[in-house]
């Protein structure tokens, strides 16, 4: 499988680069997003979020584990973190299947639930402000669009 690699020196490359993979999602499109605490997963969905049309206030759903957001297409916000059992169904699938977008923070730990095919991206530090993004699209429709984006 091919990966994408982009480098970002800080908080404002990161959202302008998720902006970019916003701006080219559709509908049942779901993204995941790994990463250490404080990776920058959260950032990135801001950008994805502005890249949707979202003008409302991005924040991290770690306490609630989904918040919905209206723009173009809707997104929904996903942070998994706090589960306790992968195995609980909390009707992902119906987000996953849905007229939006989904993107998963810590989706390792409901694995099982996602489906085979998305576009999985790592965030790892890179300096002390900067960020290695590595995309890893699983399926013809997330490999053309890291093609796109790449091009």
């Amino acid at each position: 499988m091919d990966n994408f690699e982009w480098k970002a020196d800080n908080a404002e490359e990161t959202i302008d680069f998720a902006e970019r993979i916003g701006l080219l999602l559709e509908a049942g499109d779901v993204i995941t997003l790994e990463g250490d605490l404080g990776a920058g997963k959260t950032t990135f969905t801001k950008g994805i979020a502005k890249g949707l049309g979202v003008t409302k206030t991005v924040n991290s759903p770690t306490f609630t584990i989904i918040k919905e957001y209206k723009g173009n297409l809707p997104l929904y916000h996903m942070d998994v973190y706090r589960l306790k059992n992968s195995e609980e169904d909390l009707g992902f699938d119906e987000y996953f299947e849905g007229d939006g977008v989904t993107v998963v923070e810590w989706a390792h730990l409901i694995e099982d639930q996602l489906p085979m095919e998305l576009l999985q991206i790592q965030l790892f530090y890179n300096s002390t402000s900067g960020r290695k993004i590595v995309l890893t699209p699983k399926g013809s429709r997330y490999m053309q669009l890291c093609k796109e984006l790449f091009e």
